[in-house]
């Protein structure tokens, strides 16, 4: 039975470790699909794909967290996915749909998927694989959900009635160096605070969420785009206004310690003896003693 009983937890302890893997993998899936939709002309499918990237994204992170087994491995895996579906993704998107006619416009995308690289190595070393409060530079698949929800933004009425004949070529072209140049500055933006009831930045992220969720369902083609360019604007009027009043931190914010309530959830490195197969840590022997043992 203390057998059963082992092997039944070395089950479910692998089964959880997998699970966030599982959601950037899924990550990966949607951002390679909306590449496929982009080069295809399906440029409203390949939009909501990269949102819905950026979705599972959010979650693996979180679930790794929650579950104390986030891993160096983790860590690069996402950045590597992250490129595709927040760096490559998008570009591709905005070069079949708006700067494909030019000869040398593909050099915007270039510009914009190296700082998307640059960006997610800076961010490995910063503040990879643990809780935060602040992100340093602008996240990679806020920047990608940015250009990926224009075209569904651009497929309103408000669009067609408003903005329709402004040079948006011209301007998504121009957006792209705008973004790439905030991934890698030092503007501090806010990361979404953790869930809970317990205290009051938990429950105004549960408010937040709901609302979001709410303007999702009533109008998502008219809603992520311009909350995006909100987003977007907000850290950086607020990183100029902090540095004219001369109130910046005198320290880095990414510093910053958690509460005690967050140091519960804080993750640590995975322990992979808790994977290893059970005849292997109760049988006496060492690793080397089991069958797959070189």
């Amino acid at each position: 039975m203390i057998k059963r009983g082992r092997a039944a937890h070395g089950e479910r302890r692998r089964a959880i470790v997998i699970l966030p893997n599982a959601f950037t993998l899924g990550n990966l899936f949607f951002g390679f699909w909306a590449m496929i939709a982009a080069l295809r002309g399906d440029f409203s499918l390949a939009a909501w794909l990269i949102v819905v990237a950026a979705v599972a994204d959010g979650l693996d992170g979180r679930i790794a967290r929650f579950a104390r087994t986030g891993s160096p491995f983790g860590t690069e895996l996402d950045s590597l996915v992250d490129l595709v579906s927040f760096g490559v993704a998008p570009a591709i998107l905005v070069y079949k749909q708006l700067l494909e006619a030019g000869d040398w416009s593909w050099a915007l995308a270039f510009i914009y998927v190296a700082s998307v690289a640059v960006r997610l190595a800076r961010f490995n070393i910063e503040q990879g694989g643990r809780a935060h409060l602040h992100f340093h530079g602008l996240p990679s698949p806020v920047a990608g959900v940015t250009l990926a929800s224009f075209y569904p933004f651009s497929q309103t009425g408000l669009f067609a009635g408003y903005l329709s004949g402004w040079p948006w070529t011209q301007l998504i072209g121009g957006g792209m160096i705008v973004l790439a140049g905030l991934m890698l500055s030092h503007v501090i933006y806010p990361a979404i605070p953790r869930l809970s009831v317990r205290n009051p930045s938990g429950r105004a992220a549960i408010a937040l969420l709901l609302i979001a969720v709410a303007l999702l369902i009533w109008n998502p083609q008219l809603v992520v785009f311009p909350v995006s360019l909100i987003y977007i604007t907000v850290g950086v009027v607020r990183t100029v206004a902090l540095g004219l009043l001369d109130k910046l931190p005198d320290r880095d914010p990414l510093s910053e310690e958690l509460g005690a309530e967050d140091e519960e959830t804080e993750t640590r490195d995975l322990e992979y003896e808790d994977m290893r197969p059970h005849w292997a840590k109760h049988a006496g022997t060492d690793e080397s003693s089991s069958p797959d043992a070189e």
